[in-house]
């Protein structure tokens, strides 16, 4: 008996087809990779099998849940227990007045069905387990993004479903953190299956098993995992294994900068009583791209915050050098989500930033296009598009208010290769070009070796 089957599945928004129709079979012990292109599909489809696709679209197709043919509402009779979904943003799907651990507990109690004592000892092994002991108390507002993501993937596991489906289980994890996922993934196929969505190449090498290439809304080529990543037979296959950071131009170390425009003084940053890296001293200067790097929950996000004045400093000094108006110190957020609201169109957001601060509508289309951007696109809501979307939606949004200072917090994390290579070019061609200072957190370090003139390392 099959575990999963679909047929033509096909998903549309209105008459607009985002997915063809695509069919495949999961078999118990299978592990299925779909790797592709940002906005290709590869969520929606995911979303489609679980029953939880956005109101704005809709699905034609069939799909079978361990043999027998199942609708929207009965599909969610099995969630937890039989199929379990780890989204893309974790925000989305941790509750936000709940402590890691006692959300973890209350998922061993209602959907597993352990004991209270039973899902107190799990919780707290399993948040040992993701190196989280001491984060237990903390609401996912209060975690890194690889935390927070950590705890997500301890969640969607914890109700012992036989089916997982785990959309870019690993963006926001510095690499020994993306092993040991990958690796907790591996286990939960050995007792069910898996499908991992993914633009991570690297992650696709290391799952294995069966895997099928989306781009543009289309199947292009589908074998094991072995096969197309050693001998790619589509040209967009091809690109995509090309496009990986490790093998992009070096960067041109251009010590030419501009005048100062923020430092940091003898800085201590931290969350609550808790310091995260103490003693900073670094200046950044117009035009100059860099790096921030280190061990998830170090206080990467926590260092942009601080100098953009939304975080008080716990010690020593920020000082801005410019006299710039507060809208053109900006932020590029990890999770694209927490910037947009959902409740209207992103043409409509867009359409208010541009009436608030008088931009030029001309610059909006050439923009659009640089970021691989459809214009139809702006019609959707948040839910209704890709995370990559999203992303670089928000990308749109802040470089039309010429910022002079731009902290891009994972700014790539949710697009393939080859729309990471051309954005994060683009960001760094924006700096250049419009003496905009970058601070590009990453957990890539070929990315960061590719992108920036120097490098921060923080480190607790």
């Amino acid at each position: 008996m099959s575990l999963i089957h679909i047929e033509n599945l096909s998903i549309y928004a209105g008459m607009i087809e985002l997915l063809a129709p695509i069919s495949l079979t999961v078999e118990k012990g299978e592990r299925l990779t779909i790797l592709g292109q940002t906005g290709s599909g590869k969520s929606l489809l995911a979303q489609a099998i679980m029953g939880n696709l956005p109101r704005s679209l809709h699905s034609q197709g069939q799909v079978s849940l361990f043999g027998r043919m199942v609708d929207n509402a009965e599909r969610q009779a099995f969630w937890g227990t039989q199929i379990s979904m780890l989204p893309q943003e974790p925000w989305n799907s941790l509750d936000p007045l709940m402590g890691a651990k006692q959300q973890l507990e209350q998922t061993y109690r209602m959907v597993a069905g352990e004991s209270p004592a039973e899902a107190r000892q799990q919780a707290a092994y399993t948040l040992a387990l993701q190196g989280l002991q001491d984060s237990g108390h903390k609401r996912v507002d209060q975690l890194s993004g690889g935390m927070a993501q950590r705890v997500a993937i301890a969640c969607a596991m914890a109700g012992g479903a036989q089916v997982l489906l785990a959309d870019e289980p690993t963006k926001g994890l510095d690499v020994s953190r993306r092993d040991q996922v990958v690796q907790q993934l591996l286990s939960q196929s050995e007792q069910g299956a898996l499908i991992t969505i993914t633009h991570d190449v690297a992650v696709a090498r290391q799952i294995g098993g069966r895997m099928m290439v989306i781009k543009s809304g289309e199947l292009v080529e589908q074998g094991q995992a072995n096969d197309i990543l050693t001998a790619p037979k589509h040209p967009f296959t091809q690109a995509l294994i090309e496009a990986d950071p490790k093998n992009w131009n070096e960067a041109e170390g251009d010590t030419r900068h501009g005048e100062a425009l923020i430092s940091a003084q003898d800085l201590t940053i931290g969350r609550g009583d808790t310091a995260l890296s103490k003693h900073l001293n670094f200046t950044l200067h117009q035009g100059e791209v860099v790096g921030v790097v280190g061990d998830s929950g170090c206080g990467k996000s926590t260092l942009g915050d601080t100098l953009l004045g939304v975080h008080n400093a716990m010690g020593g000094q920020v000082k801005r050098h410019s006299k710039a108006p507060r809208h053109q110190w900006q932020k590029l957020y990890q999770d694209p989500t927490a910037a947009v609201s959902p409740a209207v169109s992103l043409r409509t957001l867009l359409n208010d930033m541009v009436a608030l601060h008088k931009i030029d509508r001309s610059r909006i289309a050439p923009l659009m296009q640089q970021l691989g951007l459809a214009e139809d696109l702006l019609e959707r809501n948040s839910e209704g598009v890709s995370g990559g979307e999203l992303q670089r939606f928000c990308m749109l949004r802040a470089l039309l208010l010429n910022p002079v200072f731009l902290f891009a917090d994972e700014p790539t994390s949710r697009l393939d290769p080859i729309t990471q290579r051309e954005v994060s070019q683009l960001l760094v061609d924006v700096a250049k070009q419009n003496g905009c200072a970058v601070m590009l957190v990453s957990h890539d370090p070929d990315l960061i070796e590719k992108r920036c003139d120097r490098v921060i390392r923080l480190s607790a």
